[in-house]
């Protein structure tokens, strides 16, 4: 990347109300950003999502930009330990991943966007918000095939029931490609925050919220508030400088390219594919 990318982060993470373990883990360092949300109860839940951010934490030196070389084969190094962690307990282990990786996209300074299970990627710029990744999650498919209004996820009884996670049978990636913009907003979460708290109270809070730091505090207070059933992690990411002017932005979205890849414990091939 020829222009530095200049990022203001902030991250936190509470158990909630309910719980008295944390199973979640985060990694907010440039160029990686990730959050995991373990499986497994008070056995291996939390060694499973620590062993999912470690992996990322070795492949990920601190630098300009990683590539998806490193987070391919950070996954796959992931999905490894959680299945070893799993190996040794009785009730088994997984984690779900979301995260983005600042890459070098032929010069362009880009967000490779990564997720298994049903933790999320969000953009905000403006005033809009953008869900980026898809859950992959029970609710998410009767969505899909149109039996759950989207509305209902939140509400739904089964949402909790995921279809993919790092250690399971299917532990496979999705991800996108696309430009990095300057005064966007992007938010990581785990389901702590989506299940308790709409994605229009989501998009006020980023919006009116003023540091990461501040937004990322003020998100998980309301989920709290609003019962913190479950952990409760948010990493939020701000582009300062080096992206894409926003004029470029809808642009931008429109030609962001998803990234098809297939992860199992040897070999994770990955085909590109652009509109």
């Amino acid at each position: 990347m020829t222009v530095p990318v200049m990022l203001s982060v902030g991250a936190a993470t509470h158990p909630g109300q309910r719980r008295e373990v944390n199973e979640d883990s985060y990694l907010a360092r440039s160029p990686l950003f990730l959050v995991a949300d373990g499986m497994g109860g008070y056995e291996a839940g939390d060694r499973a999502s620590r062993a999912v951010v470690d992996a990322f934490d070795a492949r990920g030196a601190e630098g300009a930009a990683t590539t998806l070389e490193a987070v391919r084969d950070a996954l796959a190094d992931a999905d490894e330990a959680v299945a070893s962690i799993a190996a040794g307990t009785s009730r088994g282990a997984g984690s779900t991943v979301t995260g983005v990786a600042l890459v070098d996209d032929e010069g362009t300074p880009s967000w490779l966007v990564f997720n298994v299970g049903d933790s999320r990627v969000y953009r905000h710029l403006g005033t809009e918000l953008q869900q980026l990744t898809v859950d992959h999650s029970l609710a998410q498919e009767l969505v899909d095939d149109g039996s759950l209004a989207p509305e209902d996820m939140r509400s739904y009884a089964q949402r909790n029931v995921i279809t993919r996670a790092i250690g399971a049978p299917d532990s496979t990636a999705d991800s996108w490609l696309l430009p990095v913009t300057n005064g966007e907003r992007l938010l990581l979460c785990s389901d702590g925050l989506t299940s308790e708290v709409s994605d229009e109270a989501i998009r006020a809070t980023l919006t009116m919220s003023g540091r990461p730091e501040s937004a990322a505090e003020a998100l998980v207070a309301r989920a709290n508030e609003a019962g913190g059933r479950d952990n409760i992690t948010v990493v939020v990411v701000d582009v300062v400088a080096g992206g894409l002017p926003q004029s470029f932005a809808g642009e931008s979205t429109s030609r962001s390219a998803p990234v098809e890849s297939t992860l199992d414990a040897t070999t994770i091939p990955v085909r590109e594919t652009r509109p």
